[in-house]
């Protein structure tokens, strides 16, 4: 199964390199792509590592259509989105996008607006570990973010993500 028909969501390592390849296009002059990897700290906090978990089910279908939603709206040819679960290590990447378009432009606003999207609306949690040896999860998005976001006319677009 190839990158663009397998999972949206996986435990094993991603591989942007993997997704550029296979949704490579003639007819697209244009690829952006987007990177999301595992940083030792936040807000002031030293992180060790983080576990993601997600409603798989729901997850997967989410994630298409939001590909879908992003291809119509701004007419991009591809957008694909994976994000890993599990246990991520310091660097090790956590979601990859890639988009091709015929054009710069609206390859960059669509590949953000893919990321925002999954991170406001996907049921994917972040749990960070941190040095002390405590860990939390990362607050997400509230609906009513969501919605002053999605009223200020910004991308298309829940749970946590950071």
């Amino acid at each position: 199964m190839s990158a663009v028909d397998g999972p949206r969501i996986q435990e094993a390592p991603l591989s942007l390199d993997a997704l550029i390849a296979a949704t490579e296009r003639p007819d697209c002059g244009a690829l952006a792509t987007f990177s999301g990897t595992v940083r030792d700290h936040h807000q002031g906090r030293g992180v060790t590592h983080l576990v993601y978990s997600a409603y798989e089910p729901v997850a997967e279908r989410m994630i298409r259509e939001i590909e879908a939603e992003v291809r119509e709206r701004f007419g991009v040819a591809e957008c694909r989105v994976v994000h890993r679960t599990g246990r991520l290590e310091i660097g090790e990447t956590a979601i990859v996008a890639v988009v091709r378009s015929g054009h710069r432009a609206e390859a960059f606003d669509a590949v953000r607006a893919a990321v925002d999207a999954v991170k406001h609306r996907v049921p994917i949690w972040k749990e960070e570990h941190y040095t002390d040896g405590t860990s939390a999860f990362v607050e997400g998005c509230s609906i009513a973010e969501h919605a002053e976001h999605a009223e200020a006319g910004a991308a298309v677009g829940g749970p946590a993500h950071g």
